[in-house]
C-alpha cells in the first residue's frame, strides 16, 4: 500500500512512518523540514519537502497515495487557517483514503466532552479551534476518518487499542491521556482496514504489556 503521511516529522507523524515502513508499506514523508525526521534509510521510503500552503510542491506526492494519514499540526507564526488548508488540498481528489488526527474536546466531539475539558482547551488552543473545527468537516464530508485523541504522551503503544466510533464511546468528561504510539498504531489501522468513514474515533488502550 502506498501511504502518504502530513506533518511527518512531529512527534506522531515520525511513529506513523516509522509504523508504516515497519508494516510493509511503501511510504511517502511530507514535511517542511525533512532534515528532521531522522529513520534509517528504505527503498520504501521517500522523504518530500513540501508545505500545504503551496499545493505544488506536494501535488505530485499525493498522486501516488492509497491512503494519507495526517498529523498535520499548527506551528508558530503560520496562518490561522493551515489545518483547513491541508484538508480541502487532500479531499481534493477521491481517489484515495484519509486518516486525519483532531483533538478530543474540538470540532465534532466538542458536544460530548466536559464543560472542563472545552474551558481548558478555550484557554490553550483558542486560535486553533476554529481551524480544527472547519478542517474536521471537510475531511469527514469527504468520508475521511478523524481520530479524536485526549492529551499525548511519549508512552509505548498500549498492548490491546480499539478505535471506537464517537457515538459508542464511554463517557469521559475529562479525556483520558493516551500515548503517540498507541494513536499511531490505531491510525494505521484505520488506513489498513477502515470502516469509520465519515466518522470521528477515539483511540482506546490498555495497560501496556510487560
Amino acid at each position: 500500500m502506498n501511504v502518504v503521511i502530513l506533518g511527518a516529522t512531529g512527534g506522531t507523524g515520525r511513529l506513523l512512518t516509522r509504523g508504516a515502513l515497519e508494516r510493509g508499506h511503501t511510504v511517502t514523508a511530507i514535511a517542511r523540514r525533512p532534515d528532521r525526521l531522522e529513520l534509517p534509510s528504505s527503498h520504501r521510503l521517500e522523504i518530500v519537502a513540501g508545505d500545504v500552503t503551496e499545493p505544488a510542491s506536494i501535488a505530485p506526492a499525493l498522486r501516488r497515495a492509497d491512503v494519507l494519514l495526517s498529523a498535520l499540526g499548527v506551528s508558530k507564526g503560520g496562518p490561522p487557517d493551515l489545518l483547513a488548508r491541508g484538508a480541502r488540498l487532500v479531499t481534493s481528489d477521491s481517489s484515495w483514503r484519509i486518516v486525519w488526527l483532531g483533538a478530543f474536546g474540538t470540532g465534532g466531539s466538542a458536544a460530548v466532552a466536559g464543560r472542563l475539558t472545552r474551558s481548558v482547551l478555550r484557554l490553550v488552543l483558542a486560535p486553533e479551534l476554529q481551524d480544527k473545527a472547519d478542517a474536521d468537516t471537510i475531511v469527514a464530508a469527504a468520508g475521511g476518518v478523524l481520530v479524536h485523541a485526549g492529551p499525548l504522551t511519549n508512552g509505548p503503544a498500549a498492548a490491546h487499542w480499539s478505535a471506537v466510533p464517537l457515538a459508542e464511546a464511554p463517557g469521559r468528561r475529562v479525556p483520558r491521556p493516551v500515548s503517540r504510539a498507541t494513536v499511531a498504531a490505531v491510525m494505521l489501522g484505520e488506513a489498513e482496514h477502515g470502516g469509520h468513514g465519515g466518522q470521528i474515533v477515539l483511540p482506546l488502550a490498555s495497560l501496556p504489556g510487560p
